[in-house]
């Protein structure tokens, strides 16, 4: 391709990714931890809550479990922190401690066969409530149906037009980003030759080594792509393009093809609510990108001097495996809830979530037993820019009978930018349904086989709150559920500023997009603690 064409290529794609790409942002260092007064970003003030408020205090242990899609569990940064089952000898083939799960030494996978193989892909809900109503329906007029059965026609022909819709919708995106893709590649290395470097790096971009002005565009347009994305080099943007393509991908060929089956790896009766001792020991999975990623944020190691820093410095993290790439099931989540609960988790992360919850009672029963046994549950708010008062997510901020979910906190996420981009686009919100918000954009921490990278959602800005709730719980170990989430609540930074709303060309205040119109933050978190602390030891003296 001529030099010049690609140029013109470059500059007009370069508007289509900044205007239309909901794919992750990345930057290298984890801001999150930084400090709004000295950093100029709504970091959590992580380090400097450890150096000025608990460096004379003596945490203990919080065991916390992940509930996602699994766990790099020899990960450099993760395998010091993993939770090991004490009653539990491992690979002896006996259910030692006799909880029903046979060598859970570090958690459970509830999306696995007995035989060792795993789920990695899933079908959207939505799918599957189309497919099993597809046998009784399909060919039929709603005419012809008794007036008991037309609702549930009803919702197969909204089932079957919403996953049509879907499928077509996520072929046409994957065709549109793999042409991009493509041509991105050409570019980069185009301007490698050009330029006769092998790597373009950000300096490489902004002053690039050449009189060619076609090439000195080029370089511009890239750079300004480069930087604006928060990216070290031109490369990383096609990595990010890479794993944006594979989600795409996977939502067409599977989330939303009501041919595709999987659970039968499984080997349960799906359906069948109380059976629970399916599953197998794996914690890790085929796919362990997301959930090691959500442990690296909460409590990857502090004190071995490698890689990243976690918010939680003295936390066990207990790996349970639920969230394939598709859709949960609503039994394994509430299994998974359990789960947790029953073998000694105080708090769980939950970063995931979907629009239907055929089984929902299921879930809320588990989240009630969570609640009698004061265990604390966050969840992110979900990545759908949606104002999730009006739209349904599951697992929701109600039970089912429209009463709250005392032990339950709902994440929002925001970006490193000062400004009217605070709010990630991507983020759903919520004055009602979304408790605070959390840095979610541009996260980096750990990744499969002693990698690391970043990754952007509200999967990120969860567990930033499970990381700061982990801090508390260690350090003051008598809160209970109830005052974790108060103090967290109640620390957080108001942001009384006007924002771009997800999405949205609209500017809106940040105190509507969530009950508390405010940012989590460590450092005000473990002061207020101190000092209630304080004034009840005052009290009782």
């Amino acid at each position: 391709m001529a030099f010049k064409t690609f140029v013109f290529r470059l500059l007009s794609l370069y508007t289509i990714i900044l205007a239309g790409s909901t794919l992750s942002l990345a930057q290298s260092s984890q801001w999150f931890h930084l400090d709004a007064k000295t950093d100029s970003v709504w970091g959590i003030s992580t380090d400097r809550t450890y150096r000025e408020l608990l460096n004379n205090r003596k945490p203990t242990p919080v065991i916390v479990a992940v509930i996602d899609g699994g766990i790099d569990s020899t990960h450099e940064d993760l395998k010091r922190i993993l939770w090991t089952n004490p009653k539990e000898i491992p690979g002896n083939g006996i259910d030692d401690d006799k909880n029903g799960y046979v060598d859970d030494v570090h958690g459970w996978n509830f999306i696995g066969g007995k035989d060792g193989r795993n789920v990695q892909y899933e079908t959207a809900e939505v799918t599957r409530q189309y497919v099993r109503l597809r046998s009784q329906y399909e060919g039929k007029k709603r005419s012809q149906l008794k007036p008991a059965q037309q609702k549930e026609y009803d919702l197969f022909v909204k089932y079957k037009k919403d996953v049509e819709k879907k499928r077509a919708e996520y072929q046409e995106q994957y065709q549109s980003y793999s042409s991009f893709s493509n041509q991105l590649v050409t570019i980069i290395s185009g301007l490698k030759n050009a330029l006769g470097v092998s790597k373009l790096d950000t300096a490489t971009l902004r002053n690039p080594a050449t009189d060619n002005d076609f090439v000195k565009k080029a370089a511009a347009a890239l750079y300004e792509m480069t930087a604006a994305q928060g990216f070290a080099q031109a490369e990383d943007i096609q990595d990010e393009l890479t794993r944006g393509l594979e989600d795409l991908k996977a939502k067409a060929e599977y989330a939303y093809n009501p041919d595709y089956e999987s659970r039968s790896i499984v080997g349960d009766n799906p359906d069948d609510l109380t059976q629970t001792n399916y599953g197998n020991p794996d914690i890790t999975g085929p796919d362990p990108l997301h959930g090691t990623h959500v442990a690296g944020i909460i409590a990857a190691d502090r004190t071995n001097n490698l890689g990243v820093l976690g918010v939680a410095d003295q936390v066990k993290i207990m790996g349970v495996r639920a969230v394939p790439d598709g859709d949960e099931r609503d039994k394994d989540v509430a299994n998974a809830i359990r789960y947790a609960v029953n073998n000694g988790a105080q708090i769980i992360n939950m970063s995931f979530g979907k629009d239907v919850s055929p089984q929902r009672k299921a879930v809320d029963d588990a989240m009630r037993y969570a609640l009698s046994k004061g265990v604390l549950l966050i969840h992110a708010a979900g990545n759908d820019n949606k104002l999730l008062d009006t739209t349904a997510s599951f697992p929701a901020d109600r039970f089912m009978d429209g009463s709250a979910i005392p032990n339950l906190i709902t994440v929002g996420a925001v970006t490193a930018k000062n400004d009217e981009h605070l709010v990630a686009s991507f983020s759903n919100y919520g004055r009602k349904t979304v408790d605070v918000f959390a840095p979610g954009m541009s996260i980096y921490s750990t990744t499969p086989k002693n990698g690391y990278d970043n990754l952007s959602g509200t999967s990120m800005a969860a567990p930033v709150v499970t990381g700061i709730a982990a801090v508390l719980k260690s350090y003051f170990p008598k809160l209970t559920y109830a005052d974790l989430k108060r103090i967290i609540e109640k620390s957080a930074v108001v942001q009384n500023r006007k924002v771009l709303r997800p999405e949205s060309d609209e500017l809106v205040n940040f105190t509507d997009l969530s009950k508390t119109g405010a940012i989590v933050n460590l450092y005000e978190a473990v002061k207020l603690a101190q000092a209630e602390e304080a004034a009840s030891a005052e009290k009782k003296g």
